[in-house]
């Protein structure tokens, strides 16, 4: 089972903070399980199209969209932060 969970904006968007979602295969790295999740719903690919800027987290530390997924990982996506 993979954890995907969604912050601040993109959590408004959706209306839910997680999705949960068996393992397999074909969800071998970050951008794969995004592009499942886009593939959900039509709002699902709205509000994680790909022209929108989004920062993902594996495991609760900051990775790239190329980083390996196992099951039972967690992965976050959450749109930029800035501070100030």
């Amino acid at each position: 089972m993979i954890t995907v969970r969604y912050f601040a904006a993109l959590r408004e968007a959706l209306g839910k903070d997680t999705d949960q979602f068996n393992y397999d295969d074909a969800l071998q790295t970050v951008g794969a399980v995004l592009e499942y999740c886009r593939a959900q719903s039509t709002l699902h690919a709205e509000t994680l199209a790909s022209t929108k800027p989004m920062r993902a987290a594996l495991n609760q530390t900051l990775t790239a969209l190329e980083a390996s997924v196992a099951d039972g990982d967690e992965i976050a996506f959450f749109p930029p932060v800035t501070g100030g």
